[in-house]
């Protein structure tokens, strides 16, 4: 049965930072899946609300087994292949840009909404402003004291293959370290945003699975333990995935003005999502294009 609209309280409904915003989304609350099947289900979503099939989603889903994904345009000369083998991870290429991330141990939220939508205007790092005050609203709730990152990209010169070595600008820290990455892609008139939350565990793990000398992987644990970490270290408790969820769609709902309500993938979406699987995110070659 499908849940009711979040309610604002009188406290939220002060707050308007976006008129206009769209009034209804659907909210999908996912299990775990492996790696191919939520970048098929993303940009299947994506292109339902292209469509104008489905309203605009917000989607929060888990991975099994782990899974390395690379951005868009990230090179698989990153990989340490037998490495992946050998601690069982998957490998999958996104449809959004940036750098390395080890699916574990996490949440990930998915937005899927028309670029003429509000929340989607004035570009990316707006709507990543815009957006991020969902996870912001949901991560205080909590009582973690989380803010948007601002200033801190780095020149692409000076990147690593890790995405949560560095914030960018209006992603999500607590006490300087990054705690929520996310990417955002733009296609045919729509926007796709996803972005993990690691809830518990070493965040140094990825380091394993990159091809790096030793020196190197050294340095990359090292700044990783200081620049990035889990939801578990900033509270200094556990959450379990469905009260997190739960807690971060009313922070999506109250900070954006959005009333969610509960749904599933149509049919058609279903339908997309598998074709998608089987001939992009699950092959081999596709997976090896940059």
């Amino acid at each position: 049965m499908a849940r009711p609209p979040y309610k604002k309280d009188s406290q939220d409904s002060r707050k308007s930072p976006l008129p206009g915003a769209a009034a209804t989304w659907r909210l999908i609350i996912g299990g775990e899946s492996d790696g191919a099947t939520n970048m098929a289900v993303d940009q299947a979503s994506l292109e339902s609300v292209r469509q104008g099939a489905s309203p605009p989603t917000l989607r929060f889903y888990a991975w099994s087994p782990p899974c390395l994904s690379l951005g868009r345009s990230q090179s698989l000369t990153d990989v340490d292949f037998a490495a992946c083998r050998s601690l069982g991870a998957e490998i999958v290429r996104r449809p959004t840009g940036g750098r390395g991330i080890l699916h574990t141990d996490e949440l990930t939220y998915s937005v899927s909404l028309l670029q003429s939508d509000p929340l989607a205007a004035g570009g990316v790092m707006e709507s990543y402003r815009h957006l991020s005050q969902g996870l912001l609203a949901g991560l205080r709730r909590l009582g973690v004291r989380a803010v948007q990152a601002l200033g801190q990209d780095k020149p692409a010169a000076e990147r690593t293959a890790v995405c949560f070595e560095t914030p960018s600008d209006y992603e999500i820290t607590v006490d300087g370290r990054k705690l929520v990455g996310s990417a955002q892609w733009r296609a045919r008139g729509a926007v796709l945003q996803h972005g993990t939350l690691p809830l518990c565990g070493d965040i140094t793990r990825i380091v394993d699975l990159l091809a790096l000398s030793p020196m190197e992987k050294d340095a990359q644990r090292q700044a990783l333990l200081s620049r990035a970490t889990t939801l578990e270290q900033s509270l200094g408790r556990t959450v379990p995935f469905a009260q997190l969820a739960q807690v971060l769609a009313e922070g999506f709902s109250r900070a954006l003005q959005v009333s969610l309500v509960s749904g599933a993938l149509s049919v058609q979406e279903r339908a997309l999502a598998g074709e998608l699987r089987l001939t992009r995110y699950a092959d081999l070659d596709w997976n090896a294009r940059t």
